[in-house]
């Protein structure tokens, strides 16, 4: 089955809407969909729940969806070097629910894996269990946490083929195998599409049965967040 799709627009259309939740893999800027969140910004849909790592940068990545105002909540482990999100937060115009790194990791995996909570003991005591269930293991408190399964989920891959088949490359790697396996529907962006069977089976990193769209973006910015040099 060919999954591949003319460009980012066609792979979105048809699957986003408003009032959806939306999962964006990526780690800073290390391995963001470009061309998908591009894309989602100009299809104009609205309130969204947007669950991601962090919100990108001023008028980057995610970053462009809160300047135009498509984002009505975040789900996220780190927000700080976004001034946009910082502004609509303190005056009331964002929902936020701040997530602890590795929770937001396993709540997308656990998603994925059909698994619809899990305990742990991150959060504890804080803000973070408040209002969520609480149960006693060897007489430790762990709080318990919902699973993610977003509507749609926008990954960033090295390479796929055409049966949706993925290889990450490097860090890029991060949030984006569990963001691929959590979303009900999961549009990948990659770099170079091959023929199916092209791939050693042992070089997958995520096979393609949770992939439904692919669109290559052969030459991506690949923007450096904090780009930090030098005199020699």
């Amino acid at each position: 089955m060919d999954k591949v799709y003319v460009n980012a627009e066609e792979a979105l259309k048809g699957v986003v809407a408003d009032g959806q939740s939306i999962a964006v893999g990526g780690f800073g800027l290390c391995g963001i969909p470009e061309a998908l969140i591009a894309a989602l910004r100009d299809s104009g849909v609205k309130n969204l729940t947007c669950i991601s790592n962090n919100a990108g940068v001023d008028g980057f990545g995610l970053g462009q969806l809160l300047e135009t105002r498509q984002v009505s909540k975040m789900v996220a482990s780190y927000v700080g070097e976004n001034k946009e999100f910082e502004r609509q937060y303190l005056a009331g115009e964002l929902e936020l629910e701040f997530t602890p790194q590795g929770t937001l990791a396993e709540k997308l995996r656990a998603g994925g894996a059909g698994i619809p909570a899990f305990f742990t003991k991150t959060g504890v005591g804080t803000l973070v269990a408040e209002g969520k269930e609480t149960r006693e293991f060897d007489g430790e408190t762990y709080v318990m946490e919902r699973a993610l399964v977003p509507d749609v989920s926008l990954v960033k891959a090295w390479k796929a083929d055409r049966s949706g088949n993925l290889m990450f490359r490097r860090t890029a790697r991060n949030f984006n195998p569990n963001v691929a396996m959590a979303g009900k529907i999961t549009i990948v962006e990659v770099e170079e599409v091959v023929d199916t069977g092209s791939f050693d089976p042992d070089s997958i990193h995520l096979p393609g049965i949770y992939v439904h769209r692919i669109v290559v973006n052969a030459n991506p910015e690949k923007r450096i967040e904090q780009r930090t040099i030098r005199n020699v």
